[in-house]
C-alpha cells in the first residue's frame, strides 16, 4: 500500500514538475471531450425543438390543399384550378379505408371578433368535432364541440388561448357571447397554449362547427358554396400514410376530373414524411458533429501519447536507477501507465463538467423557436467515456512498455 502511495505521489510530482506542458496536454483532452459532447447537445436541441414543434401540430397529420391540374405535366403554369368540397370529405371517409380521420377546414381570417370587453382580429376556422383528436388541442376550460353542435349548426365557439386573453381580459369566458361579424355565438371552451410564446397561429384561432361557419363565413368569393380551405386526414398507422395518401388522391381526382398519376396537381403536406426528412438529417448532422468531436478527441489522446513520449526520453536515467534499486518491469509499466490514465481521466471528467456547465447556462437562456436546450446525452457520454479509455489505454501503455523495457545499464548510460 505505501509503495502505491508513493508511486501516485511520484506521478503528480512530475505531472506539476511540468505544470505547462501538462496542462496543455489535459487542455486538448478536455477540449475534444467537451466539443463532442456539446456538438451532439446541440444538434439533439435542434431535433427535439423540431420534434416539439410537429407534436404542436399533431400526430401524423396529412394536409390536402387546393390544386391546379396542370395541361402539360410538369408545368404548373398551364392547367386550371379545382377547390377541395365537402363531397370530397364524404368521399374519404367512405372509400379510403387506411384514413382513420378527415376532417374539413374552412377557415377564414377577416372576420372580427367583438366581446363585452374587447375586440380582435383572429383566424376563425370551421371544423367537425374530430379534429381535436388529429390536431394538439389541450383543453383548458369548458367542452370541446360535439356531434349534435354539427348536425344542429349551433353557434359555439371554442377560443384558442391568447384570444381568451384578449376578448375576456381577466374575465368569466364560458357561456359568454362572442360577435363573429354580428353573429352571437357561445364560447363553450377554451385551448390551453401551444406552442412557445404568443406567435403560434392555434392561440389566436377561434373554432366554430363546420356546419355553422359553412352557413355564414363560406369561403370567400368562391361559386362553390361548399369549398373548402384545406382537409385534414390521419392514417390508420403511421406506416399507411403512403396508402392514405394515395387513396385520398384517387378520391379527389375523381371528383376533379383529372388522373390522380398526376402528383403535380395536388398540394399537400405530409407531417410524416417530413418528420422523417427532418430525422435523417439530423441523424446525418449528429455523425458529422460527432465525428468532429472525435477527431478533436483523437488529437488530444496524440498529444498525451507524444508527452508521455517525451516524458520516458527524458528520465531514461531516473528509470535505470530505479531498476537498479530493485524496481521490476512491471512496476515502471504501472507508474507510466497510471500517468496516462490520469491524464486523461482527469482532463475528460473536466471536458464533461464544462460541457454539462454550458449546457446548463444555455438552459436559463430562453431558446429560439424550434430550438430546445442542448442537453448531455447519455450515449454520446458512453462514447466519450469508452474513447477516454482507449486514449488512456494507448496513451499510458505504449509509452510505458519502452520504459519498461529499458535495461538498467543502458538507462544509467544515455546522455
Amino acid at each position: 500500500m505505501r509503495m502505491l502511495v508513493d508511486m501516485f505521489a511520484q506521478i503528480f510530482r512530475t505531472l506539476w514538475a511540468h505544470k505547462l506542458r501538462s496542462f496543455l496536454t489535459m487542455f486538448g483532452i478536455a477540449w475534444g471531450v467537451g466539443s463532442l459532447l456539446l456538438l451532439v447537445g446541440l444538434g439533439e436541441g435542434f431535433r427535439s425543438g423540431n420534434q416539439r414543434e410537429m407534436a404542436s401540430i399533431g400526430e401524423n397529420i396529412m394536409f390536402l390543399f387546393p390544386g391546379r391540374v396542370p395541361a402539360v405535366a410538369g408545368n404548373l403554369n398551364s392547367g386550371r384550378y379545382y377547390k377541395l368540397t365537402y363531397q370530397d370529405v364524404a368521399d374519404i371517409r367512405r372509400e379510403a379505408p387506411h384514413v382513420r380521420l378527415v376532417s374539413p377546414v374552412l377557415s377564414r381570417q377577416d372576420i372580427r371578433a367583438v366581446s363585452e370587453f374587447a375586440t380582435a382580429n383572429g383566424q376563425v376556422v370551421g371544423i367537425e368535432p374530430q379534429f381535436n383528436q388529429m390536431r394538439y388541442l389541450p383543453q383548458d376550460q369548458g367542452r370541446w364541440m360535439n356531434r349534435a353542435d354539427l348536425d344542429q349548426r349551433r353557434n359555439v365557439a371554442v377560443l384558442g388561448f391568447e384570444m381568451k386573453k384578449t376578448l375576456f381580459p381577466g374575465r368569466p369566458v364560458l357561456g359568454s357571447t362572442v360577435l363573429l361579424n354580428g353573429v352571437p355565438f357561445e364560447v363553450i371552451g377554451t385551448i390551453q397554449t401551444v406552442g412557445r410564446g404568443d406567435n403560434n397561429a392555434t392561440n389566436q384561432r377561434i373554432y366554430v362547427p363546420y356546419s355553422t361557419m359553412a352557413i355564414y363565413f363560406p369561403t370567400k368569393g368562391e361559386s362553390q358554396q361548399d369549398a373548402l380551405s384545406f382537409i385534414n386526414y390521419q392514417p390508420t398507422r403511421r406506416g399507411d400514410h403512403d396508402l392514405a395518401r394515395e387513396e385520398v388522391h384517387r378520391v379527389v381526382a375523381r371528383n376533379h376530373g383529372f388522373d390522380y398519376r398526376a402528383k403535380d396537381a395536388f398540394e399537400e403536406w405530409d407531417t410524416i414524411r417530413s418528420a422523417e426528412m427532418v430525422g435523417k438529417i439530423f441523424d446525418a448532422m449528429n455523425m458529422f458533429l460527432g465525428a468532429v468531436g472525435l477527431v478533436t478527441l483523437a488529437l488530444g489522446a496524440i498529444g498525451v501519447v507524444n508527452i508521455m513520449l517525451v516524458s520516458v526520453a527524458e528520465r531514461t536515467k531516473e528509470i535505470g536507477l530505479c531498476k537498479a534499486l530493485g524496481a521490476t518491469n512491471r512496476n515502471i509499466l504501472f507508474q507510466f501507465f497510471m500517468e496516462g490514465v490520469i491524464i486523461t481521466a482527469v482532463s475528460g471528467a473536466i471536458g464533461m463538467g464544462a460541457a454539462a456547465g454550458f449546457m446548463a447556462a444555455l438552459g436559463t437562456l430562453p431558446s429560439p423557436q424550434g430550438f430546445d436546450t442542448p442537453k448531455l446525452v447519455p450515449s454520446t457520454a458512453v462514447l466519450a467515456i469508452a474513447c477516454l479509455t482507449v486514449a488512456g489505454v494507448v496513451a499510458g501503455l505504449y509509452p510505458a512498455r519502452k520504459a519498461a523495457m529499458l535495461t538498467p545499464v543502458d538507462a544509467l548510460r544515455q546522455e
